[in-house]
């Protein structure tokens, strides 16, 4: 196909980005720490971490990394916090020293800890000690061998800190007890590893940045691979949409979506280290009267999230009494933004919310819409260095405003899964195009619109869920004899679990299901309706007819 978006493209946006601009992911990282030196980084809580100190402290780390863990190029090392100051200083650590960041979700049950670790081989992690007893249940089934603990005040200065530790420890009683013989804390390693200075570790654009975990249709999450160069590209291209258009200079930005997540990586923390700003980090998004505080202490230029954050913040009170005057763009992406969202949005700030896709395996940004024109209810246009193909079931390529299968291609598409060459191939074609599995359909002027989604995942505030996960977890209980697990429309989430269970036991009851799912699946994978059935449709080779099960979801 013609590459027919680029006639939409607003001026002063390049139709493609060089990635040979920088030799390696760590060396935008490090061009980036010494450029904006003397300007704020983060801040959590309203302590300050510099670039200067952020480089300090992330070679500090390299060097711990290399010199008493072992950690040589490509090694593995596990990233377990939330938005908080030690994580920038973690993940720049890692890949200074030429390791692999595998980030995890703070959230998850020691069943999903223990697959991510021991898929990924990781022998380092950094977690946060308010799931360090989920760690000590499965470490010993890992190759871990080396864990930094930390706290939520850790990085906070010892007046501040001491009183933060105290009301989650104490008061809020959000650090279970644990034993974890030979952790560390982990701003005591930096301070003991002050002033030394990392090895050169030679890196390339194909050398593996992040191992970045999504859901596999077998049930099973599976890491996606993402190179420097992915990276790199990505920055580069989301770089060249945004900044070269709508903000020059340096800003304030506020981030909320977990740095963990790939959408708020790449966007939140790559693209705006390199532009040296100023980066609010909000520790709890869900506490959101404590948000729109801390939104009024800042004013600020640039805000992403997905629709339940900010149909959440504008249900906040307090928060249409703020001081939009200095914001600049608002970016939605890893859900459908809802038109009723995003309207309410535009009358309470007087901004646009802008719409963005893309996937994990894209790392992730593959269409954006241009910042401030009118929600249209497209994702986007095809981004600089990114085409787009609409596809049918047997591959052929179909015209303007025919329905099929989005395909990607550009150099942010992912290398493959990691150690799943089987999953590989099932998405990734021959001649570079990954095989999305959204169904949508691309208009006259270039704009990319989701239809339907192939794939039976379900997308809940931004995160993917596989039906096959629930179910083999659902399954499990003694009372359930079948399960089938589908999306059910929700205000809140846009999206969450409704299971289809077929009893072997008479008197089980919606609430053991969920309470028995919560076991081994993270809050938001747990299903939050039951519906109890003689039967479940199934195909003539006996499959379960998902869709059919979509039809009879009571109707909202």
């Amino acid at each position: 196909m013609e590459k027919h978006w680029l006639k939409s493209y607003p001026a002063g946006v390049r139709p493609t980005i060089d990635v040979s601009e920088y030799r390696s992911l760590t060396h935008l990282i490090d061009s980036s720490l010494k450029e904006h030196a003397d300007h704020v980084a983060y801040v959590q809580m309203g302590t300050e971490l510099s670039y200067r100190e952020l480089d300090q402290q992330s070679a500090a780390f390299a060097a711990w990394l290399q010199q008493t863990a072992g950690i040589q190029k490509g090694d593995r090392v596990a990233v377990m916090m939330p938005n908080i100051l030690q994580y920038p200083i973690a993940v720049c650590g890692v890949l200074r020293a030429g390791g692999t960041v595998v980030n995890t979700n703070p959230l998850y049950t020691p069943r999903e800890l223990e697959h991510q670790l021991t898929d990924s081989g990781a022998t380092v992690i950094v977690i946060l000690e308010n799931f360090a007893h989920v760690l000590e249940e499965v470490i010993a089934h890992t190759e871990i061998k080396h864990v930094l603990t930390t706290s939520v005040g850790g990085m906070l200065g010892f007046l501040q800190g001491a009183v933060v530790n105290f009301v989650v420890r104490h008061l809020r009683k959000q650090v279970p007890s644990y034993q974890l013989a030979g952790a560390r804390e982990f701003c005591e390693v930096l301070r003991m590893s002050a002033g030394q200075t990392p090895r050169d570790t030679p890196l390339s654009l194909d050398d593996l940045a992040f191992l970045q975990y999504t859901g596999g249709t077998t049930g099973v999450a599976k890491g996606a691979m993402l190179s420097h160069g992915n990276m790199v590209a990505n920055v580069l291209q989301s770089n060249e949409w945004i900044e070269s258009s709508f903000l020059q200079g340096r800003g304030t930005l506020i981030t909320a979506l977990p740095l963990y997540h790939i959408f708020a990586l790449t966007a939140n923390c790559l693209l705006f280290l390199r532009l040296g700003w100023r980066n609010i980090l909000i520790v709890n998004p869900r506490d959101f009267p404590a948000f729109v505080k801390e939104l009024k202490r800042y004013p600020f230029q640039f805000i992403s999230g997905v629709n339940t954050l900010f149909n959440a913040l504008l249900h906040t009170p307090g928060f249409d009494k703020l001081d939009f005057s200095t914001l600049r763009v608002t970016l939605g992406g890893g859900m459908a933004v809802q038109e009723t969202v995003a309207k309410r949005w535009k009358a309470v700030t007087g901004k646009v919310l802008t719409q963005a896709w893309g996937l994990t395996e894209t790392s992730p940004a593959a269409c954006i819409n241009i910042p401030n024109v009118d929600f249209n209810g497209s994702i986007g246009l095809p981004i600089s260095s990114t085409d787009i193909s609409i596809r049918d079931d047997a591959g052929a390529e179909l015209g303007i405003d025919q329905v099929g299968e989005i395909c990607v291609r550009g150099p942010q598409v992912m290398v493959g899964y990691w150690n799943r060459p089987d999953e590989t191939a099932k998405v990734m074609l021959a001649d570079g195009w990954l095989k999305t599995g959204d169904i949508g359909r691309i208009d006259a002027q270039g704009y990319v619109y989701i239809e339907d989604r192939k794939k039976d995942m379900i997308l809940v505030s931004g995160f993917n869920v596989y039906p096959n996960e629930v179910e083999s977890i659902a399954v499990t209980h003694p009372g359930v004899l079948e399960a089938a697990a589908v999306a059910q429309s929700d205000e809140r989430s846009g999206e969450v679990v409704a299971l289809f269970v077929v009893r072997k036991d008479p008197t089980l009851t919606e609430a053991a299901v969920i309470a028995h799912c919560r076991e081994s699946l993270t809050g938001y994978k747990a299903p939050k309706h039951v519906y109890f059935r003689d039967e479940l449709p199934k195909s003539n080779v006996g499959k379960i007819l998902r869709r059919a099960l979509r039809d009879q979801l009571p109707k909202s």
